[in-house]
C-alpha cells in the first residue's frame, strides 16, 4: 500500500482543492478513494469557513471509473452473492452520491481528462463542471454488462433530459468535450493547463459571498430538482426568513448602500 494519500487536500483561504491522487491507476474508484472522499465531504460540511470546494485529479485522467481487474477477479463489491453485492454498493461507492448530495458547500469539478463510468457520475455530482479539451466522457456501464449504480441514472437525465440520457446510457459510447459543452454537462472547455486555474477563479468568485447564503442557495437548487413549484417556494421562504436575520445579510445591504466591499463574518 502506498504512503501517498489517495486524495489530496489543499486549503486556499475559503476554498478547498481536492485532487484524486492515483494517476498510476487512472484514478479508478476504490474503497480507499471512496472513504477519503466521503470523509472530505464531512470535513467540508462541518467547517462554515469553507465556502467552495474544487474536485480535480492528478495526472492526465480525471477518473476511469471502476477497477476492471477487480471485476474480473470478483473482488470487493464484485465478490459474494447478489445480496452481498447489493449491500456492498449501499455501504460502498453509493456513499459518494449521498455525501455529495448532502454537501451544502458548492463544488466545482475541474475535469482534467477522461471521466468514464463512475468517473462521469463523480463529475456529475459536482455543481459546476469545466473540462479540458482533452476530456472524454462516457456513461459506459452497459459496455461491461452493468448498470449505473453510482447515481448516474438519476443525475444524467436531470441534466440533459430523458432522451439524451437514454442515448448516452444505452449506447455507452464516448463523447468529447465539445459535445459535453453542447449538452450542458460542462460550462467551459479549456486547454489542459488552464482548467485548474479557471476552477480556482470560479471558486474565488463563489467564495466572496456569505457562507450561509451560498449553502442555502445550493440546497434550494438541489431540493427543487425533484419537487413541485409550491414546495420550492415554501422552502425558499423559510430560508429567506433565516437569511434576513444574519449579520452577513445586514452587512451586504449596508455595503451596497455605502458602495464599498462587504466584510463578512459568516454570522
Amino acid at each position: 500500500m502506498s504512503d501517498t494519500p489517495v486524495l489530496t487536500w489543499e486549503r486556499e483561504g475559503p476554498v478547498v482543492v481536492l485532487a484524486l491522487n492515483r494517476p498510476e491507476t487512472r484514478n479508478m474508484i476504490s474503497v480507499e478513494l471512496t472513504d477519503a472522499i466521503v470523509q472530505a465531504c464531512g470535513r467540508i460540511q462541518a467547517d462554515v469557513s469553507i465556502k467552495c470546494a474544487i474536485l480535480t485529479a492528478n495526472g492526465d485522467v480525471f477518473c476511469a471509473g471502476g477497477n476492471l481487474k477487480a471485476m474480473h477477479n470478483r473482488e470487493h463489491h464484485f465478490a459474494g452473492n447478489p445480496a452481498e453485492n447489493r449491500a456492498y454498493y449501499d455501504t460502498g461507492v453509493q456513499r459518494l452520491a449521498r455525501s455529495f448530495f448532502a454537501l451544502d458547500v458548492p463544488v466545482v469539478a475541474a475535469v482534467n481528462g477522461p471521466a468514464v463510468g463512475a468517473g462521469l457520475d463523480l463529475a456529475l455530482l459536482c455543481d459546476v463542471r469545466i473540462c479540458s479539451d482533452t476530456a472524454l466522457f462516457a456513461e459506459s456501464f452497459v459496455r461491461l454488462g452493468l448498470v449505473s449504480a453510482a447515481g448516474g441514472a438519476w443525475l444524467l437525465q436531470r441534466l440533459v433530459g430523458p432522451a439524451v440520457a437514454a442515448e448516452l446510457t444505452l449506447t455507452g459510447e464516448d463523447f468529447d468535450a465539445q459535445r459535453a459543452l453542447a449538452l450542458g454537462i460542462v460550462s467551459q472547455v479549456l486547454p489542459p493547463a488552464e482548467v485548474l486555474p479557471r476552477a480556482r477563479e470560479i471558486a474565488k468568485r463563489i467564495a466572496r459571498h456569505p457562507s450561509h447564503a451560498l449553502r442555502m442557495n445550493k440546497r434550494l437548487l438541489r431540493d427543487s430538482l425533484g419537487g413541485s413549484l409550491e414546495s420550492s417556494l415554501s422552502l425558499a421562504s423559510s430560508m429567506q426568513g433565516l437569511a434576513q436575520h444574519t449579520e452577513d445579510h445586514r452587512e451586504a445591504v449596508a455595503a451596497a448602500l455605502e458602495k464599498r466591499k462587504p466584510n463578512y463574518t459568516d454570522k
